[in-house]
């Protein structure tokens, strides 16, 4: 999750020797863009049925259709100009087969129903970051001329320019909730560099919240915060800094960044089935590089060397993976010295998100993937299901069979996971929390684990 730059530039530094230092930057898809010959057909389209199908572009090339139920499926250009669906993220042609018409046109064919592109209430804008930095984003209204709530999208700790990417800027919109993206420091034309300081990227989180108020005029209602992932960490600091009406997180964690990649260990070498005295030896491991990453490597290599020369004979070493442990294990300290200079971007090492969390009074939706292994949950789900009881305004919303993204999966042979589509509800438990900060009713399978005291005492399933 939040390291995912450093686990890139590692194993590319790992798989050329010859790498220049610079060659490979933390955040080196800033420069991503969308198949331009195929940007024509991105938008979300509305079907006969009042529903919505939103289509998006993927990084490089192909696209995306997704749905409020949480269905989606890559979309690939085949013989005689005919789009086939493949289901999720895996190869399977399954499920429907969308048509789109002629670039430019405007209109899809889903289901047995066409679908026509809707026109949304766009302005796009340069607002002031964090040390003058002049950042490009965009409100994204519904059509009318009525009250919204607006939700401001926190990166996570991609660098792809979201004002290319990010689909809820669409589907929001399309379903009456507002949307605010910008792009991240140093990627889609915005200035300064790109960085995973979570102080830094809070303060340009705040900007755009005043921003989006500015912009939107009369027509802002409710406005808060939607941050995914690394955004968990930097939407609670910018509620911090700016007041807003409600915060959503999806898949974050409520604790440290060097825990991630210890839990991260425990739960792989668990799931090889390793016991708790090899666990045990792995903290005393992830302590080494945890202590390593968060210096900057200014601490030296004598720890790493140390508990490779001990544990390297033991049959239990070579499934270490986490974050960035296993990388650091495993790769040359030649290459590992030409990464050091990088760590200056990455992200706030030291972090402990639970003053903040103790303090906000605005309502947070937290929503979470009980089988997470990029985010690991159960630290999470302890800290916030305590701090809701002891009276903080935060909900904690699980689903049950899901990965990072909130994504259902299915596991092959040697353990990996596809996705195969968002779990239902998902969607619409962010969209209604946007718009009274409440839940109310069925999402899914999803239980709520916690409840703020301001909605409901209870806790539970959701009914």
């Amino acid at each position: 999750m939040s390291q995912s730059w450093l686990a890139a530039s590692l194993a590319i530094a790992i798989s050329v020797v010859a790498l220049p230092a610079m060659a490979q930057l933390p955040g080196s898809d800033v420069d991503a863009r969308p198949d331009p010959t195929l940007t024509c057909h991105v938008g979300v389209y509305r079907l006969g049925d009042g529903g919505w199908v939103d289509v998006a572009p993927l990084v490089n090339q192909g696209l995306k259709w997704r749905r409020l139920d949480g269905s989606t499926a890559r979309m690939i250009l085949g013989a005689e100009g005919r789009w086939v669906s493949t289901l999720g993220s895996t190869n399977r042609i399954e499920g429907p087969q969308p048509q789109l018409g002629a670039c430019g046109e405007g209109r899809i064919r889903f289901e047995g129903q066409w679908g026509d592109r809707m026109t949304l209430d766009t302005r796009d804008t340069t607002f002031i970051g964090q040390a003058g930095a002049r950042l490009n984003g965009r409100l994204i209204l519904p059509p009318g001329d009525g009250p919204v709530p607006i939700m401001i999208e926190v990166h996570g700790s991609e660098g792809s320019n979201a004002l290319d990417f990010n689909a809820f800027q669409r589907f929001a919109p399309a379903s009456g909730v507002g949307v605010f993206v910008y792009a991240k420091r140093g990627s889609g034309g915005s200035e300064g560099h790109y960085t995973q300081d979570f102080h830094i990227l809070a303060e340009d989180a705040a900007a755009a919240v005043v921003e989006a108020r500015r912009l939107a005029g009369a027509r802002a209602s409710r406005v808060g915060l939607h941050g995914a992932s690394q955004g968990g960490w930097v939407a609670p600091l910018a509620a911090d800094r700016t007041p807003v009406d409600f915060v959503i997180i999806g898949f974050g964690l409520a604790y440290g960044v060097l825990s991630e990649d210890s839990d991260q260990v425990v739960m792989n070498l668990e799931a090889k089935g390793w016991g708790g005295d090899v666990l045990e030896k792995a903290r005393l491991i992830t302590d080494v590089t945890g202590a390593f990453v968060a210096s900057h490597g200014a601490v030296g290599f004598e720890g790493l060397e140390a508990v490779r020369a001990r544990y390297r004979a033991e049959p239990w070493f070579a499934d270490i993976k986490g974050e960035f442990t296993g990388l650091l294990l495993n790769a040359p300290n030649e290459q590992i010295i030409a990464m050091a200079s990088q760590l200056e971007n990455g992200p706030s090492w030291d972090y402990d998100p639970l003053p903040v969390l103790s303090s906000l009074d605005a309502p947070m939706l937290w929503v979470q993937a009980e089988d997470d292994m990029g985010a690991p949950p159960a630290a999470t789900r302890r800290r916030l299901i305590d701090l809701s009881a002891k009276g903080r305004p935060i909900t904690l919303l699980e689903y049950p069979d899901t990965d990072h993204g909130i994504v259902r999966f299915e596991t092959a042979h040697d353990g990996s996971r596809t996705s195969l589509g968002y779990a239902p509800g998902y969607f619409e438990a962010v969209l209604d929390w946007a718009r009274t900060g409440r839940l109310d009713g069925a999402y899914g399978d999803g239980r709520i684990l916690a409840r703020a005291l301001s909605t409901s005492a209870a806790s539970g399933s959701v009914r």
